[in-house]
């Protein structure tokens, strides 16, 4: 199933080239009362509501998939969650490249057995995230801002010190994410939880449909001209692996979202440019920069 939020916040079921409106299967969720849980509800109910998404497409109204401006498909993610220098061909051009590896310092892994077993993963601002169809605006003028394409997860149930064994079972699907920076010497954080910094898209496809999330092709576009391109085989810590050192850390909520890191090729971009970014059983999504 690929769900989407677009327009004012409308949840559409996504078939094809046509969205059908099945936003009535909000009445269905609980009131929210202060001080409101964390975590995304829709997400944490999904599973429950599909029967009424089913049942809501056979009296929707439709739009052509064109016509409408896709949000993330995620509304409240209590965080998002990445993973630094997670291929080891992106790890090889950032030691190449000093505007990369600037301030970090990744020469060797010095006894540990992957970049996220030596550094852990950071945070990036529940404010960057937006849709597709939104746009990334520029928040460094005259300065590198690059794009990095990866596999988003979306997490669907909460959980802490969750086992790799377990992980998969906490995934409520997967949708491209785009983890833009800016390059410096300030922290990742900083660097990349700027508004419109994290683009999720363009909606959600449920981890039922996505037979193995760990073999998915995927690639981005600038203009036409190829950038990245590369497979989630290649990855050097897993999914699993991710969520199980995230929730050691931290508590995950429905709605939260894991960036799984990006392969080799990042580059910047300018207003005006237009990337183009796909991934295999996922999707493909056009998003403007300005």
């Amino acid at each position: 199933m690929k769900i989407c939020r677009y327009d004012e916040g409308r949840i559409g079921l996504v078939e094809g080239d046509t969205v059908y409106d099945v936003s009535s299967v909000k009445d269905q969720l609980p009131a929210l009362a202060w001080p409101v849980p964390p975590g995304d509800l829709f997400i944490e109910r999904l599973g429950e509501l599909v029967p009424a998404i089913q049942a809501a497409k056979a009296g929707a109204a439709t739009r052509r998939l064109a016509d409408v401006r896709l949000l993330s498909p995620v509304a409240t993610p209590s965080k998002v969650i990445a993973a630094p220098l997670n291929y080891h061909a992106h790890v090889d051009e950032s030691l190449a490249d000093a505007q990369i590896h600037n301030n970090v310092h990744i020469a060797h892994y010095e006894g540990f057995k992957s970049p996220v077993a030596k550094f852990g993963v950071f945070l990036k601002s529940a404010q960057s995230v937006v849709g597709a169809s939104q746009g990334v605006r520029i928040a460094f003028p005259g300065r590198r801002n690059d794009h990095e394409v990866e596999l988003a997860v979306v997490i669907g149930k909460q959980g802490k010190d969750i086992k790799a064994a377990d992980a998969m079972a906490y995934v409520a699907g997967y949708c491209i994410g785009l983890d833009m920076t800016v390059r410096g010497t300030e922290d990742r954080s900083y660097r990349k939880s700027a508004d419109s910094y994290t683009v999720l898209g363009p909606w959600l496809v449920t981890a039922d449909e996505i037979a193995d999330a760990g073999n998915l092709d995927f690639s981005i576009e600038v203009n036409g001209e190829p950038r990245q391109r590369a497979n989630t085989r290649d990855l050097i810590t897993g999914i699993a692996e991710l969520i199980e050192v995230a929730s050691h850390v931290y508590t995950l909520y429905p709605g939260d979202v894991i960036m799984t890191g990006t392969p080799e090729g990042v580059n910047t971009v300018q207003p005006g440019d237009v990337m183009h970014a796909r991934i295999e059983g996922l999707g493909e999504m056009d998003v403007a920069v300005r």
